[in-house]
């Protein structure tokens, strides 16, 4: 018994050293960028929008890479693209369409779920990046809350809570273990 106790708080204080980590990660990591979190030279986008499904669903993470000024002149039809807006506003949407003229190119873009194409062309300048394949789903809603003052201070600070509380309780266990308290029985018989 007590040996499968002593692998549970193990697992115990291994998850929640991890998600401390982890949360520590995405907090500044989302602080340091000024935005999204990034990994591995990837930047993690969080799908606001219904227009890329079933590609993606709302609330879904995706990876994209940065691109640099050669690579945006490079990509193709039915690449999946993160430009800029005039609005200063990043989209995610599928090229359908691509235009050169001279040294400038133009990309079509459209929505999976979109009936029509966007109304303006994008021009190669304002693409930020290119979707990498890689996207887990629903996990966006709480990357935005962990960019968020209240979230970021919650996930940080209660995972080390937890892990301080659970080290305390650990603590506590073990000296138990080394100065077990006699029973009752063995105090009768000492005073006898």
């Amino acid at each position: 018994m007590k040996k499968t106790l002593k692998i549970i708080s193990n697992i115990i204080t291994v998850i929640l050293f991890f998600n401390l980590i982890l949360m520590a990660f995405l907090v500044v990591s989302s602080k340091a960028s000024g935005g999204e979190p990034q990994a591995f030279g990837y930047q993690l986008k969080t799908v606001l929008s219904g227009s890329m499904e079933p590609t993606f669903q709302t609330g879904s993470v995706i990876a994209v890479k940065p691109l640099d000024s050669k690579e945006r002149k490079s990509l193709k039809k039915d690449d999946i693209i993160t430009f800029q807006t005039g609005e200063d506003i990043l989209i995610t949407h599928r090229i359908i369409g691509v235009n050169t003229s001279g040294e400038h190119v133009m990309y079509e873009t459209k929505g999976d779920n979109n009936q029509t194409a966007d109304m303006d062309a994008v021009l190669s300048d304002n693409v930020v990046a290119v979707y990498s394949g890689f996207t887990i789903p629903f996990i966006g809603y709480f990357i935005d809350f962990a960019q968020s003052k209240e979230g970021s201070a919650i996930l940080l600070i209660g995972p080390g809570i937890l892990l301080l509380g659970y080290a305390g309780f650990s603590i506590y266990q073990a000296l138990r273990e080394i100065d077990p308290k006699p029973k009752k029985d063995e105090t009768k018989e000492k005073t006898a």
